[in-house]
């Protein structure tokens, strides 16, 4: 049986419990070696938390990396606080898991990408709904060709929190759907392909009370396909507070799908008047997953089903809508990557 991966946290945030808590699942396949915080009380909250205070604890990543010897890291830092840790980590051969969005430029994130790609190291991007039950069945639907194209979907993200101090500003987290709605986005591109315009509205009208709160709390993006195909995003900030709403609709030529979330869609086959329709339900961990994902992907040497690459895509359709908010005027999707 091979060794468990030695892993480090870096951003010892709330989401990054998450994630430790996934690795202990999975202890067979990772160790905890190190955690890495800017706040050094934060990564040793960690380490006492999840290896009884055995693992090292560092507030400068730069130290972490020429002390501990590595297999993996978990970065969950804040997108403001990306800067070298990819390049870092692929110089010395390190695996990658990295939350979203990788960066706040799209020149950072594909400098990211061609780091990782150079050096072949394994990564992966924390687009979990990609590995929803419903998504997937849809997903393989498609990719057989038994869905037909899909001409439309839909999506909702609706929330009602003040989040952060420093995710109210948009020169720190990029705003509402570049930070949060981006999963979205990313749901769109998996289903639809890469789109090749967008047009999108955003606005602050429920905050404009609070100070520092730079980012938009409505928003609205249309986002246009190859083959003619539309999708609409939806968004706000200013919903039902603690609830936290993302659910989505897909209109195929043949099918009609009705999602609550990834895991859970209404499958309408409209091309079978006598079909009845099918309901996918269920209850995956999409942490557990997209990490089962990543570790077998390093043992095989294989690309992970979201590599930087899809990351740095998605993040480049983001800030295309956040642009085109800024000019009032749809942007036209350049693929030179």
């Amino acid at each position: 049986m091979s060794q468990p991966l030695r892993t480090a946290i870096l951003g010892c945030g709330g989401f990054a419990h998450r994630h430790a808590r996934t690795l202990q699942l999975l202890e067979d396949d990772f160790k905890m070696v190190a955690f890495c915080n800017r706040t050094i009380e934060r990564a040793a909250a960690f380490s006492e938390k999840y290896t009884n205070g055995q693992a090292p604890v560092f507030a400068d990543h730069h130290q972490m990396f020429e002390q501990i010897p590595l297999d993996v890291v978990v970065i969950c830092l804040p997108p403001y606080a990306h800067s070298d840790q990819i390049e870092i980590a692929a110089n010395l051969g390190v695996h990658v898991f990295i939350e979203k969005p990788i960066a706040l430029t799209s020149e950072q994130g594909w400098r990211m990408v061609n780091a990782a790609e150079r050096a072949g190291i394994i990564t992966q991007v924390g687009f979990m709904f990609r590995f929803g039950e419903a998504i997937e069945h849809l997903k393989e639907m498609i990719d057989s060709g038994k869905a037909g194209s899909v001409g439309l979907m839909s999506a909702r993200y609706f929330c009602n929190s003040l989040h952060a101090p420093w995710w109210r500003k948009r020169d720190l987290s990029g705003g509402q759907l570049v930070e949060q709605v981006i999963h979205m986005v990313d749901l769109m591109r998996f289903l639809m392909g890469d789109a090749v315009t967008v047009y999108s509205r955003q606005e602050n009208l429920f905050h404009q009370d609070v100070d520092d709160y730079t980012v938009e709390d409505v928003s609205a993006t249309i986002f246009g396909f190859s083959n003619g195909g539309l999708g609409v995003i939806y968004a706000t900030n200013g919903a039902i507070p603690n609830r936290w709403i993302n659910d989505y609709r897909v209109v195929s030529r043949n099918l009609t799908v009705e999602f609550t979330d990834a895991n859970h869609g209404t499958f309408h086959y409209t091309a079978e008047s006598s079909r009845q329709p099918e309901m996918i339900t269920a209850d995956r961990d999409f942490y557990l997953l997209e990490m089962q994902d990543f570790r077998t992907a390093i043992r095989a040497g294989r690309n992970t089903r979201i590599p930087l690459r899809e990351g740095a895509k998605s993040l480049d359709l983001a800030l295309a809508a956040a642009r085109s908010a800024q000019t009032g005027s749809e942007i036209r999707i350049s693929e030179n990557r």
